[in-house]
């Protein structure tokens, strides 16, 4: 028994293949559309690359970028279709072209699914390579005068001003790494030398952050140093008073950041699916309705169109069977004492054998 059959006249058809001719150009249109949203990705990411440890974070913004592409060339393919199929000599031609054509498309739709899920599981992807990326950056933000490196200090202190945000995890990260370079320290300082000889790393460790951690809002002028020392400030207590820098951590601001941009693509992305979806729906209906069209000879009359011919479980049975068989077409069997027709032939003499010939009478 055929799933969801639809009755169609001649003018339900006609109206059917122009609607859908109209719905194919929004398509290539859609399409346009997934292909400038993955490669908007592909930029924000490409803006922070060297924030960010390799891995595989543009896989979403590639998978974005060819699934538009293919939108685009199907669905173009697919209104040429449409148009034909308005008349039943011309969809002669496509008659072969059109199950295979919906076979491929439903292939791509589930393709444009898959990338709108992956725009939501990004996030853990994301997170690690921020993670490890800033934390190599901030590292090594110090070295101002090593080809490299040297344009990491700019890089961090644009995107701590820019995300308001300060350190990997927060501002206690500057406190773990010598962040001054040292031709910048002054080596006949008794406080100098005393801070390098306080750890066995040998380094100049402070409580202090960069400029670029200060909150200019803050009415207080802003507090680099000893951030963690209340003495050192006139009323002033690290503990209870809000401090003037920025608190959340950069990571966490970048995180939010994309993962907001992540969320419009993918819901963006889910719509386009389900329109093209239900475009398909009605390729299929136009397909199967003149397919019945031409089978019953009256180009003028009625004729049934449905997504499945039979049944989704009698569907699955009869496609898990084509696939079982695929390999059992040319499999030779070697078990031994099967007979098999292409030997053991009797031969045959096909030597000469003497035939007697009457003799052709003389002529008198």
């Amino acid at each position: 028994m055929a799933v969801l059959k639809v009755k169609f006249t001649k003018t339900k058809r006609d109206k059917l293949a122009q609607i859908l001719w109209i719905l194919n150009w929004v398509s290539v249109v859609s399409g346009i559309i997934l292909f400038s949203l993955g490669l908007f990705l592909k930029i924000e990411i490409k803006k922070r690359n060297e924030v960010m440890a390799k891995g595989d974070v543009n896989s979403v913004p590639n998978m974005l970028i060819s699934v538009g592409v293919i939108a685009c060339i199907i669905n173009f393919l697919g209104g040429k279709i449409c148009y034909d199929c308005s008349d039943a000599n011309k969809f002669s031609r496509w008659k072969l072209v059109m199950l295979p054509y919906i076979v491929c498309t439903f292939c791509f739709t589930f393709c444009i699914l898959v990338g709108a899920l992956m725009c939501y599981t990004m996030r853990n992807e994301l997170e690690e390579s921020l993670y490890l990326g800033l934390r190599d950056a901030i590292k090594f933000y110090k070295d101002t005068d090593i080809p490299g490196r040297c344009f990491l200090k700019k890089t961090v202190d644009m995107l701590q001003i820019g995300f308001q945000c300060c350190g990997n995890n927060g501002f206690r990260d500057w406190f773990e790494i010598q962040w001054v370079s040292a031709r910048y320290l002054n080596m006949a300082s008794k406080e100098v030398l005393d801070r390098l000889k306080s750890n066995v790393d040998g380094k100049f460790l402070v409580d202090g952050v960069p400029f670029s951690c200060c909150n200019p809002s803050s009415p207080r002028p802003c507090i680099q140093y000893q951030l963690t020392n209340n003495s050192a400030h006139y009323n002033y207590d690290f503990l209870t008073e809000e401090l003037n820098i920025w608190v959340k951590g950069c990571r966490e601001a970048l995180l939010d950041y994309y993962t907001a941009i992540m969320r419009s693509i993918g819901i963006t992305t889910l719509l386009i699916w389900l329109f093209e979806l239900s475009v398909l729906t009605g390729v299929r209906y136009l397909q199967t309705a003149m397919k019945n069209v031409l089978l019953l000879g009256d180009l003028e009359g009625e004729s049934d169109g449905w997504l499945l011919e039979n049944s989704f479980v009698e569907t699955a049975k009869y496609n898990i069977n084509i696939i079982k068989n695929l390999g059992k077409a040319n499999q030779i069997s070697t078990v031994s004492g099967m007979n098999d027709p292409n030997i053991d032939i009797q031969n045959t003499n096909c030597s000469k054998t003497n035939v007697t010939t009457k003799s052709i009478p003389a002529a008198s």
